[in-house]
């Protein structure tokens, strides 16, 4: 099965549809007077299509198991088909759309089996997807003109030439897969005047968003948190938490991070682990939808 461990569980919903059409009006007649000897064609389909959407792993090989926590089959009936509607809910980490599609035709097959000692004629027409919600295809990705990033890299190890960086440059290749195609990067020690003179130059060079990776450790050498925190004017507590809930998931070290994130003037600032890992999946925590930032921060607009 495909890889979902670095995406966050949200809201998933999916609709899906399915066509029966019958070869007389006088089975539609039977299925609403239900006078069909099988029974009670729509009841049963119904019931049928609620198995079916909490098995739906079992029979698609590469579909995860999930919590289905909402279905709901309704029906149209016109003059010559039964029109199948399926929708499904959960909260997890991926969506929900063929186990739509899986009720949606086992609620067809059923209503085809049940009619078929009645009408020779049947045929399933249509089964497909006709509503999509939740995980990231929810945020558009907007155009972003004039966005400027920057990352830098603070590590003593690094900026000596001792050791190569990795975490900055994940943290580029995220940011250009986000939409955004101006990014500077550098390399600092971990020393405070360093790490002001960044935000004083990221100031001046007019940059929307900056990102720290290193120093948010416990080490005497971490103070990338204490350097940064003087100049955030407007501190935002629910991205530092989604950011340690997230890794906390995935490694107990986690919550030693003390990752700080908030505006300094117009520029978004976010210090991020200095691990290649940590960097990485605190990206996948908060990134694409922490660039709607600059839909609301002062009107959306920047230089």
């Amino acid at each position: 099965m495909v890889d979902i461990t670095q995406k966050s569980p949200s809201q998933r919903k999916a609709i899906a549809q399915a066509i029966v059409r019958v070869g007389s009006k006088a089975t539609i007649d039977a299925i609403i007077n239900k006078t069909v000897p099988k029974g009670d064609v729509l009841e049963c389909a119904r019931v049928a299509g609620l198995f079916a959407a909490k098995r739906t792993s079992e029979m698609i090989p590469d579909c995860h198991p999930l919590p289905i926590e909402f279905t709901k089959i309704d029906y149209e009936i016109h003059e010559m088909e039964v029109e199948i509607f399926v929708e499904i809910k959960t909260i997890y980490k991926t969506g929900v759309e063929v186990e739509a599609m899986h009720a949606a035709s086992v609620v067809a097959l059923t209503i085809y089996d049940m009619l078929k000692p009645i009408d020779k004629q049947i045929s399933i027409e249509k089964i497909s997807l006709t509503e999509k919600r939740g995980g990231k295809s929810d945020i558009k990705k907007k155009p972003l003109p004039g966005l400027k990033a920057k990352v830098v890299v603070c590590s003593d190890s690094i900026s000596r030439g001792d050791k190569e960086d990795r975490a900055g440059k994940v943290i580029q290749e995220k940011l250009i897969s986000y939409g955004l195609d101006n990014i500077g990067y550098t390399i600092i020690a971990d020393e405070k005047a360093q790490i002001e003179q960044a935000i004083q130059q990221a100031v001046e060079q007019k940059s929307n968003l900056l990102i720290f990776t290193g120093g948010t450790g416990l080490s005497n050498r971490d103070v990338t948190p204490e350097s940064v925190l003087p100049y955030i004017d407007k501190r935002i507590p629910g991205v530092e938490e989604a950011i340690r809930n997230y890794g906390q998931q995935r490694t107990p070290y986690a919550m030693l991070s003390r990752s700080v994130v908030g505006f300094h003037k117009d520029i978004l600032i976010l210090t991020l682990p200095g691990s290649t890992n940590g960097a990485s999946e605190s990206m996948d925590a908060v990134f694409p939808a922490i660039l709607h930032v600059f839909s609301i921060h002062k009107g959306g607009k920047h230089d």
